[in-house]
């Protein structure tokens, strides 16, 4: 497991911020090719969301809805983070996750249903007769107004960056070294496993 890069993050004049952290893992090819399919991109999500719980030591809990994720603060109605249902984008390569986020008690009320939140993994071009092969995961997030950096200018933003990017950042940088053992759980909502026709590998399915 490599961390590739530093992680990114930036604030834009209208408040919003953007955070990226990328990684590079390298494993067995045969086990790579074992599960390279629509299926375990949907558990590496779930995988994301548990590591989440796991880290906070089950302070905050992951709520599933038809048409959302929430991330709450141990129960109801303290939901911090309410996302829209994840939209899966697969091709020949890899593919991605995101969840549109909606509103919470993290989000500022300018930054409702604005911003998102991406996993990203990607195959990387290795000889075919290497036994080990490399996948590149970025985790991101994107155009997220929160809530504190409303609190003044630079005491806002300086607060957020000490505090829940700060946090974010740590938290990202485990679950992106995590990977490497390949504990992957089975998804809570299973839309992308497959029912009895024969798992396809990514893209083509």
């Amino acid at each position: 497991m490599n961390i590739v890069e530093v992680p990114e993050s930036g604030c834009a004049p209208d408040g919003s911020v953007t955070s990226r952290q990328t990684a590079e893992v390298t494993l067995p090819r045969s086990e790579l090719d074992r599960i390279w399919t629509p299926e375990y991109l949907e558990r590496l999500a779930r995988t994301y969301w548990r590591f989440l719980t796991r880290v906070s030591l089950g302070l905050l809990r992951v709520l599933y809805t038809p048409e959302s994720r929430e991330v709450v603060a141990l129960t109801r109605p303290f939901v911090l983070l309410r996302f829209h249902a994840p939209e899966y984008e697969i091709d020949a390569d890899g593919g991605s996750v995101t969840w549109r986020i909606a509103r919470g008690l993290l989000v500022a009320p300018a930054g409702r249903d604005k911003g998102f939140l991406r996993v990203s993994v990607r195959r990387l071009q290795d000889p075919p007769r290497e036994r080990e092969a490399r996948i590149f995961v970025s985790s991101e997030v994107a155009s997220f107004y929160p809530t504190i950096a409303g609190w003044g200018p630079r005491f806002g933003r300086a607060l957020y960056g000490a505090t829940q990017l700060r946090l974010h950042v740590i938290v990202t940088h485990a679950f992106l070294r995590s990977l490497a053992r390949l504990d992957l759980v089975p998804s809570v909502v299973g839309a992308l496993r497959p029912i009895s026709e024969p798992i396809s590998p990514l893209g083509r399915r």
